[in-house]
């Protein structure tokens, strides 16, 4: 089951699950993204405790990513695991997001 954390870094608000992002945990990351987090200005996505992400994961956070470009609002994403990174790359999605190594470098990014 996936867990959700929400904490406020330096003005950025980071969401951190953790576990696997498929079809069963999908629609509770989406749910998280698209409450408080959507009237934040600027949002990181913390993927470092995420180790499995399907079809349905990558399609809630292309979604968030859509809805961010519309308002104006800056997204970047944290902590890829090697094979989180391997799944980007090859569906192309690690040209659509600014990408870095931990939270605190995403939140600069911004």
């Amino acid at each position: 089951m996936m867990q959700i954390e929400e904490h406020d870094l330096a003005g950025v608000l980071v969401v951190a699950p953790s576990g696997r992002l498929d079809s069963n945990s999908a629609p509770v990351l989406d749910a998280a993204l698209s409450g408080p987090a959507k009237a934040r200005d600027r949002l990181v996505v913390d993927l470092t405790g995420v180790d499995y992400v399907s079809s349905a994961g990558l399609r809630i956070l292309l979604k968030t990513a859509k809805l961010a470009r519309a308002s104006g609002q800056r997204l970047a994403l944290a902590g890829l695991t090697a094979s989180v990174r391997e799944v980007f790359d090859v569906s192309g999605f690690t040209k659509l997001f600014t990408i870095a190594e931990t939270a605190g470098a995403a939140a600069e990014s911004l």
